[in-house]
Order: structure tokens, then C-alpha cells, then sequence
């Protein structure tokens, strides 16, 4: 009889790990009689922020602790953190029937506040699906409490064509197959597509691990999502937001290809002194795992103004 053994909770552990020794703590926090969000914090939800609070949203994948490990130590050097689980990734939950990235975005402003941050500004920052989130935070909440806004390889202009170019480059008959992967085959295919340098080997058991203990979690739940959103759809119009915005891109971004990011700064502003691109090369889909230090860069540059 083979011994099951499971390597998530060991990268649980040193995620989290890094997340302790920035200072931050989880709390699970009822944001209305819907909906809880569980969250990392860097004070107590009693207590006022010391620091500039800055809001870290992450995409679908991995809970928030794998996405954001390479950023919570350097960012919380000069920020309060906040980083939520967006609902129905890991404790974050509701019983409400909405599924959008603007009833994901309300969940979050309702956190900011119960935080006492209903009245002081907070910077976002959103990878992938979450900055479709912080788009909508950004465009509901408005400059007063929405400073500046990073959206990383994140295309808001996503339509039907780009949904079947992606699933053409994946070999696949739905998104939901890359973001949800059932088989092991479908896992590397997605690995291939985000990473600009993917693991030349991945072993079965890993795969399958990733799988049983990532993917299934509310596996219904994150498909309504998927169906529940609104880039793209004919009730969604991207419009320019008022507030200083960075577009951060992986050059060899597979999953939104990089000519994205260019369409994108255009609508939100193209001849703005407001929106910025910064193209980071030898990524993909995810420069803030793959190149950490030099993503950490263009964000303090960004948000410390320098």
C-alpha cells in the first residue's frame, strides 16, 4: 500500500513563513451577514495602520500566500499589507449568489472597512483576475480612497477572440480547463503558458498533489466565477480611472499576450502622465514569482514616487 504523501503544506508552511516574518498576521473577518473574508494583516484589525496601507490581490491559482511570498517581505518595509483571499479561495466565503470581479471588489472595499480605512486612502495592487478586482475597486471607491492602482498581467480588455486564441495556444476546449486543471497533462500545459522558464520536470505525484489540494477547493464556486465575468461582456466598458496607474507586463506573457498591455495603457490613457508601462523581460504570466526582485523594484518606484 503506498504511502500518501502531500508537498503542499511543506510550501504552505514556508509561504507562510515568509509572510510571519514580515509581520504579518491571518484573521478571518465577516465583511457583512454574507460574506467572510480571510485575510493576512500587518496590525490587528483594531489598529490603525502605521504605514501607508497597500491592498495585494491576487489571481486565480494558489491561495494568496504562494502568490505574494516574494513581495510581503520588501513591501512591508514601507507599507501596511493587506492581503485578502478573494471569495471562495481558501477561508474567504459567501452565501451571496453574485459571481463578478465588482461583487469581488465590494467584499474587498467592505473589508477595507471594517479595517477603519473607510476614510483614508489605500494603494492596490492586482495580478491576472486580480486586477480585474482592483480595476473595479479603483473605478467604485474613486480617487479619495483609491491612491495609485498596479494592474500586472492583467488584460481588461479581454473578449471571446482572445479566450479562443488562448485556448488554440493550450490545445483545449475551455479556459476553465487551464485555470482549473483536472489532469496532470493539463497542469504542465498551463505551466508552459504562464512561465517563461517552466520546470523542465515535474513528477506525477507533484502534479497530482497540486490537483487534489489546490485545484478542487470550491471548484464549482470558481467556475461561476469564471462564467460570472464581466471583462469583456457587452455589459463591461473599460473607461480611464482618475487615479496614477502602473501596467506591469511579462514580455513573454502567454496566457495575455503582451500587445494586450499596449491596448490596455491606451484606453486607460495613452498620452496620460497618469498610466505607465513597465515590460519586464524573460517573464511570463507571472514576473512576480519569476523575476521578484526587479517586479519589487517597479512597484516601490511606482508607489514611493521615485
Amino acid at each position: 500500500m503506498g504511502i500518501g504523501l502531500s508537498l503542499v503544506p511543506v510550501v504552505d508552511f514556508f509561504a507562510e513563513r515568509r509572510f510571519r516574518s514580515a509581520g504579518l498576521q491571518p484573521y478571518t473577518i465577516p465583511v457583512d451577514h454574507e460574506t467572510t473574508v480571510a485575510c493576512w494583516l500587518s496590525q490587528s484589525p483594531k489598529q490603525p495602520p502605521s504605514l501607508p496601507p497597500l491592498v495585494l490581490i491576487h489571481g486565480f491559482g494558489p491561495r494568496s500566500t504562494w502568490q505574494w511570498r516574494c513581495q510581503v517581505g520588501p513591501l512591508s518595509r514601507h507599507f501596511s499589507l493587506i492581503v485578502p483571499d478573494l471569495v471562495f479561495f481558501d477561508g474567504s466565503t459567501s452565501t451571496s449568489p453574485l459571481r463578478s470581479e465588482a461583487f469581488q471588489a465590494d467584499a474587498l472595499a467592505r473589508l477595507l472597512e471594517h479595517l477603519g480605512l473607510d476614510d483614508q486612502p489605500v494603494s492596490v495592487v492586482g495580478t491576472s483576475y486580480g486586477g480585474f478586482v482592483a480595476y473595479h475597486l479603483a473605478r467604485a471607491l474613486g480617487p479619495s480612497r483609491v491612491d495609485k492602482v498596479v494592474i500586472a498581467s492583467s488584460d481588461l480588455l479581454k473578449g471571446e477572440a482572445d479566450d479562443q486564441a488562448l485556448r488554440n495556444r493550450g490545445n483545449v476546449g475551455s479556459v476553465a480547463e487551464l485555470l482549473l486543471p483536472k489532469e496532470a497533462e493539463k497542469v504542465r500545459t498551463a505551466l508552459n503558458l504562464a512561465m517563461y522558464q517552466p520546470p523542465r520536470y515535474i513528477p506525477d505525484f507533484v502534479i497530482r498533489d497540486m490537483i487534489q489540494n489546490l485545484y478542487k477547493d470550491k471548484i464549482e464556486e470558481k467556475m461561476e466565477l469564471i462564467k460570472g465575468s464581466t471583462i469583456g461582456k457587452e455589459n463591461f466598458e473599460l473607461t480611464p480611472i482618475p487615479q496614477d496607474v502602473l501596467i506591469i507586463w511579462g514580455e513573454h506573457d502567454q496566457i495575455f499576450p503582451l500587445d494586450k498591455a499596449h491596448e490596455v495603457k491606451r484606453i486607460l490613457g495613452e498620452k496620460s502622465e497618469k498610466v505607465k508601462l513597465e515590460i519586464m523581460q524573460k517573464t511570463g504570466h507571472m514576473p512576480q514569482t519569476e523575476d521578484p526582485t526587479r517586479f519589487n523594484q517597479i512597484l516601490l518606484d511606482f508607489l514611493l514616487n521615485k
